[in-house]
């Protein structure tokens, strides 16, 4: 009996050409699963049906936005996950969401290996191999590309010689993921990190340049969690959708970077994440609002080490889980409203309020019915400052 490989399936050239060629270098039977986690294109019958005339013995089809939203883009909402200050963890979210609908997969099909279409250049290969084993140990993974040497005009010759249904004339010359919380793009001419990414690159975003009005928008939060817009309610795929929508028609969330990669080099990115970008940037406010100021200083720390933690494919690991306890803890009094003036590629904070909150007005005016105690400052001070006085004298003295 033929052993039985799950593919990672995108309906692509490179995942498409992987059916046969893993029957070929294997003898195995393939068994092709493609997730949607809101990164738009072809219909998913069309890709199931794609796959099975490409040789694959089953063909399952999974629409995982609910789930992607819910489970994996709201935790990293309430963690404020930007990797190196900035990228909002596009792909890195999607593989832990694909790895666990793989697992299930071979489960259910008796299958002994996965199998994706990664490189042995980059990320992601870590990300699904690193979750495969944290939920499924007993698998093997392969990876076509990586492991048996399948070029891109390898794969095109392939596709040709054995007659599938795919595409396989037109190149396109940039390296492309997306999905509900954003667009990575990478390669072609972005490799040269003096060239200046061209407008054609994007497509969740305006040009944040051209002339329009402002947009404002009031965010509702629950715990941390997007519960209304403008006092609508909302699920969270739905807050995320209505806010690249509109945050993505001011040309926000641009993001041109270089990042450190987990196998060590450098590599240069553009993202677009407009929802992402506006969503993180009203939660961290509220946070600023209801959260205590030692709880507060130390969740920076946490939600760093997350983002890290994420970004280097270990989303099931016990050290990530254990932070998931933590920042579910710290968003426990995030509620509340955040208004925003969206516009020119910013997403602005301009107003907040939250039954919540510790900000105090009195505590805070400087007006007539200021109850803060000025009086007791001066010695506030002179505690606060003793240690560092009693070692100046000491140093000063040599």
């Amino acid at each position: 009996m033929a052993e039985k490989v799950v593919l990672a399936y995108s309906g692509g050239l490179d995942t498409s050409v992987c059916i046969g060629w893993i029957a070929e270098q294997t003898g195995a039977e393939v068994i092709a699963v493609a997730v949607d986690v809101g990164q738009g294109g072809e219909d998913l019958e069309e890709i199931r049906k794609r796959a099975l005339a490409c040789g694959a013995v089953e063909a399952e089809v999974a629409d995982a936005r609910d789930e992607f939203a819910e489970e994996y883009c709201v935790p990293a909402l309430k963690a404020n996950a930007l990797y190196q200050d900035r990228y909002p963890l596009v792909s890195s979210l999607s593989r832990p969401t694909i790895v666990k609908h793989l697992a299930a997969a071979a489960k259910k099909h008796g299958a002994t290996t996965v199998a994706h279409g990664c490189t042995g250049k980059g990320n992601d290969q870590v990300r699904f191999e690193v979750g495969i084993a944290s939920l499924a140990p007993e698998l093997k993974c392969i990876a076509p590309v990586r492991d048996y040497g399948m070029t891109r005009d390898k794969a095109i010759a392939f596709a040709e010689v054995n007659g599938l249904p795919i595409e396989t004339t037109k190149k396109n010359p940039y390296s492309i993921d997306q999905n509900l919380w954003g667009k990575a793009v990478e390669t072609g001419f972005l490799e040269d990190i003096w060239n200046g990414p061209i407008e054609d690159l994007y497509s969740y975003t305006q040009d944040p340049a051209a002339a329009r009005e402002p947009d404002e928008v009031v965010i509702t939060f629950t715990k941390g969690v997007p519960t209304a817009i403008d006092g609508k309610p909302v699920t969270p795929l739905e807050a995320i959708l209505e806010m690249n929508r509109r945050a993505g028609a001011q040309g926000v969330g641009r993001i041109d970077m270089v990042e450190d990669r987990l196998v060590g080099i450098k590599s240069r990115e553009v993202y677009e994440a407009p929802g992402a970008i506006a969503l993180i940037v009203a939660h961290q406010e509220l946070e600023n609002v209801t959260v205590e100021r030692e709880l507060a200083r130390f969740k920076r720390t946490v939600d760093q080490r997350w983002g890290e933690l994420v970004y280097d494919g270990l989303w099931f690991s016990p050290l990530k889980r254990a932070l998931d306890g933590f920042i579910d803890e710290a968003n426990e009094h995030v509620s509340g409203d955040i208004r925003m003036t969206l516009h020119g590629g910013r997403a602005v904070v301009t107003g907040r309020r939250s039954g919540e909150s510790l900000y105090d007005f009195n505590l805070a005016t400087y007006d007539t019915g200021d109850v803060f105690d000025q009086s007791l400052a001066k010695g506030f001070i002179e505690l606060f400052g003793l240690p560092s006085k009693i070692a100046a004298k000491r140093d000063l003295g040599k």
